[in-house]
C-alpha cells in the first residue's frame, strides 16, 4: 500500500479506535506518515519506542502503599508508565484526543510485547485505563530486511489490523516538493526511481538508498562542502553506486541553461537532448514559476516531450495550486486534454 493510501487507512482506523500495525522496510518513512496523520487530525502524538523498554516500564513500577506510620503488609500499587502521562507529568486527561504510537514494536523482546497485550486489547495498564479518545498505532520493520526483529506472538498479532507499507515514487516526489528537498535530488530520483529505495538483504550493505537517506543527502548537497568530502559523505549515506550516479547526474546539470536565460529567451534557449538533463531542468524550474512568468516557462518546457511538461506542471501545482487558474495553464490544458484524462 503506497503512503497516501496508508495515510487514508490510518485516519479511518483511528476514527474507529482500531489498533493497527504498519509493516515496512527500514528508512521508508513509516514514522513520518504516522506523524503527518496526527498533524492532519490535529491530535497529540505520543511516540514510544518499545525496543528501548523493559516489561516493568510498560506495566509500571510497584510501590508500597502505607496507610499510616506503622509498617504493615499491604498490596503493591503500580505507578503508570510515562507513556500515559502528558508533557506536564499528569495523566492524559479523558477529553484529550491523541495517538499512542508504539514504534519498533516487533524489535522489542517478546517479554515486552507480552506486556503490551493488556494495553492493546483492553486499553488499560493495571488499574489505569486509557482515555477513550486515545488511538493506538504500532509499526515495525520486516524480518526479511535483516532488521532487529523478534517474532510477534500470535495472540498479540491478532489484536491488530495489519498494513503493508510500500515505497512509492509519486508519493515521495510530492512529499519532497512540499518539504523543500532540493531540485537536484528530486530530479535525480525522478530520473532513477529504482534508487529511491534499494536494499538487498543478502548483501546487507552499510549504506543504502532509502527515502530517509536521500533526506540526509539533501542536507549534504546544500552545505557547500569540498567536492571530495561531499562525495564521501554521499557514499556513506546511500552507497557507492548511487553516489556515482548522482554525481554524474549533477555534473550534467551544471552545464544546463540557467533559469534567467530561459525566462529571457524561452523560444531560443537550447533544449538539452538527454533525458537526465530534461529531468534536471524541469525540476529546477518548478519552484521558479509564478503567475507572471508561467507563460514564458511553458513556452520553453513546451518544446520538450509531453511527459516532461506533465512532470513540470504537477510540481508547479504542488507549490501553488492557484497557478491552475492562470491563462497559460488553461491554454496548455486545452491543448493536452488527452494527457489529463
Amino acid at each position: 500500500m503506497k503512503p497516501s493510501q496508508v495515510s487514508s487507512a490510518l485516519k479511518h482506523l483511528v476514527a474507529k479506535q482500531r489498533p493497527v500495525f504498519v509493516w515496512g522496510p527500514p528508512g521508508a518513512g513509516k514514522s513520518d506518515v504516522v506523524r503527518q496523520v496526527a498533524n492532519d487530525l490535529e491530535m497529540n502524538l505520543r511516540d514510544v519506542r518499545l525496543s528501548l523498554l523493559d516489561p516493568i516500564d510498560l506495566k509500571g513500577f510497584p510501590v508500597v502503599d502505607k496507610e499510616n506510620d506503622q509498617m504493615a503488609w499491604v498490596p503493591a500499587n503500580f505507578l503508570p508508565p510515562m507513556m500515559v502521562k502528558g508533557k506536564n507529568g499528569k495523566m492524559v486527561p479523558n477529553e484529550e484526543h491523541g495517538i499512542l504510537f508504539l514504534d519498533e514494536m516487533n524489535s522489542a523482546p517478546q517479554a515486552v510485547q507480552a506486556a503490551a497485550y493488556q494495553l492493546i486489547l483492553n486499553r488499560c495498564i493495571g488499574d489505569y485505563v486509557l482515555p477513550k479518545n486515545i488511538a493506538m498505532i504500532a509499526a515495525g520493520n520486516r524480518s526479511g530486511d535483516r532488521a532487529v526483529t523478534h517474532q510477534m506472538p500470535s495472540p498479540l498479532a491478532n489484536r491488530f489490523v495489519h498494513i503493508d507499507y510500500d515505497v512509492h515514487m509519486d508519493d515521495w516526489y510530492n512529499w519532497a516538493t512540499e518539504n523543500n528537498i532540493s531540485p537536484m535530488v528530486r530530479a535525480f530520483i525522478r530520473f532513477r526511481p529504482n534508487l529511491l529505495h534499494s536494499f538487498d538483504p543478502k548483501e546487507n550493505p552499510r549504506a543504502f538508498p532509502s527515502p530517509r537517506s536521500w533526506t540526509f543527502v539533501n542536507d549534504i548537497v546544500g552545505s557547500n562542502l569540498d567536492s571530495a568530502v561531499e562525495m564521501e559523505l554521499i557514499k556513506g549515506t546511500v552507497g557507492e553506486g548511487p553516489m556515482t550516479e548522482y554525481i554524474a547526474f549533477a555534473n550534467i546539470a551544471k552545464d544546463l541553461p540557467t533559469v534567467d536565460q530561459i525566462l529571457m529567451a524561452p523560444e531560443k534557449t537550447e533544449v538539452p537532448s538527454s533525458p537526465a538533463a530534461k529531468y534536471a531542468l524541469c525540476t529546477a524550474l518548478d519552484k521558479k514559476a509564478t503567475k507572471d512568468n508561467l507563460e514564458r516557462v511553458l513556452k520553453y518546457v513546451g518544446r520538450m516531450e509531453t511527459e516532461y511538461q506533465v512532470l513540470f506542471l504537477r510540481s508547479v501545482l504542488l507549490n501553488d495550486r492557484a497557478l491552475s487558474q492562470t491563462k497559460a495553464f488553461t491554454e496548455w490544458a486545452a491543448k493536452n486534454q488527452a494527457v489529463l484524462m
